[in-house]
């Protein structure tokens, strides 16, 4: 039975979009990045327990000092998604292949 329920949720992780309650099974079954590409000022304001703050803008510059190897599992996080999916396509172009977005960024957690 834990095997079928396994495949299922690695099945609907495989698009690398991620839900909320998949990410803390993901994260308990894992050793993960958690990482939110929020502003500096935002993250303060409030963020998911064991998150690193880089900013979008600083990804690029920044993740090597952090992930140091590509092929660790990576889950991004931003307020809607949208600055999350940005951030994993450049951390795919940097040759990351373990990277997931959190479906609907923390807003659509903490709105429920």
């Amino acid at each position: 039975m834990i095997n079928i329920i396994e495949k299922i949720f690695y099945r609907s992780i495989e698009n690398k979009d991620i839900s909320y309650s998949d990410l803390k099974i993901f994260m308990k079954k894992n050793n993960v990045y958690l990482i939110d590409v929020r502003s500096k000022q935002e993250y303060e304001e409030g963020h998911l327990d064991g998150a690193i703050n880089i900013s979008l803008y600083n990804i690029e510059k920044e993740i090597e000092k952090v992930v140091k190897n590509k092929s660790s599992k990576v889950i991004l996080y931003c307020s809607s998604g949208s600055r999350s999916k940005k951030a994993k396509k450049i951390l795919e172009d940097l040759g990351y292949n373990e990277v997931y977005n959190l479906e609907g960024g923390i807003d659509k957690i903490w709105i429920k």
